[in-house]
């Protein structure tokens, strides 16, 4: 879980926000203090894990670039974890524990060509077990599947690494939202989790860099508390609201070139932009206006992230 470009200046935001400074316009002393706040957040908040470990350097190169701060990012198994003797395991247990965590975003390995097979990680996880349709829901057996999707466990680990109440968002092949063999896995996620939001991906979302041609969803979840799951094992279940839409474009095509929004005869839209710059003139720094056009990105996804602020603002998170 990188700090990425994105991650950095949304709390580069919020952080100038709070001390109410525009970008650019900071003091020497208010730039370094978000940078201290960044920093800290990073030291105290942040914590990544991956089975690569050139992917770990990478992203402690691009943690350190960002806050100037290391982070927690550890060379793992997390699928093994706790178990596991990679130098990131003895670490990872003393800094991010099972049932450690507030938020955790994350895009797993998926595929039935790539399945897991130790016994030693299967038999940590219930949905790595035969599953058997009993009335309206399902019964774990005690017999262990001898290969399993990465994906599915993938599934178990992030809500297992969640507090109660702790949220996730998840990467997933479609199959696991609406495949009827499937529907044992879909049981134990609305047994575990209160369900935010699904958005359905469009196949480019990872083919340019992932060579993935399937389809995908974005899940986000909410870690229920045991004592939760025990009044709906016992039918005191509660209706909520859940947020669906469809992305059906990323901002670019199946060759990764960048798609802009267009009229229907064709011709590019263009909106009026104006811009702040700033310049340094004799010293000062200066304000200058400038009016542009500028062409708009074929995204769907910043508008679903609005009309989700806007459901979630009339329909309060289910939990407490």
């Amino acid at each position: 879980m990188p700090l990425c470009c994105a991650e950095r200046n949304y709390l580069n935001k919020q952080f100038q926000e709070e001390k109410r400074v525009k970008a650019g316009e900071e003091n020497t002393d208010e730039f370094l203090s978000i940078r201290e706040r960044l920093a800290s957040y990073t030291a105290n908040k942040l914590f990544g894990a991956d089975f690569d470990p050139f992917l770990v350097r990478a992203a402690q190169m691009n943690v350190m670039m960002a806050s100037n701060s290391l982070g927690h990012l550890y060379h793992m198994n997390s699928l093994e974890f706790p178990r596991g003797d990679l130098p990131g395991v003895q670490p990872a247990r003393d800094h991010m524990p099972l049932g450690s965590i507030d938020v955790l975003m994350t895009n797993p390995p998926f595929g039935s060509d790539i399945p897991v097979t130790e016994k030693t990680i299967l038999e940590q996880y219930e949905l790595a077990r035969r599953w058997e349709r009993q009335g309206d829901g399902f019964v774990m057996g005690n017999a262990i599947k001898p290969a399993v999707s990465p994906e599915v466990l993938f599934i178990e680990r992030c809500v297992k690494w969640l507090k109660p109440g702790g949220r996730m968002g998840i990467v997933l092949p479609d199959g696991i939202l609406g495949n009827p063999g499937d529907e044992f896995i879909r049981y134990w996620i609305l047994r575990h989790c209160w369900v935010l939001a699904s958005i359905d991906l469009p196949v480019e979302s990872f083919i340019v860099e992932a060579n993935v041609n399937i389809l995908t969803s974005l899940l986000f979840l909410k870690r229920k508390p045991e004592e939760v799951i025990q009044a709906e094992d016992l039918g005191q279940k509660q209706d909520y609201p859940v947020f669906m839409a469809v992305a059906e474009k990323v901002g670019f095509d199946r060759r990764g070139n960048t798609l802009y929004k267009r009229h229907p005869d064709g011709e590019e839209i263009l909106i009026d932009v104006t811009v702040e710059e700033k310049v340094r003139r004799g010293g000062k720094l200066e304000t200058r206006i400038l009016h542009r056009k500028e062409r708009i990105l074929d995204d769907d996804l910043p508008e679903i992230a609005k009309a989700y602020a806007e459901f979630r603002a009339n329909n309060l998170e289910p939990g407490p």
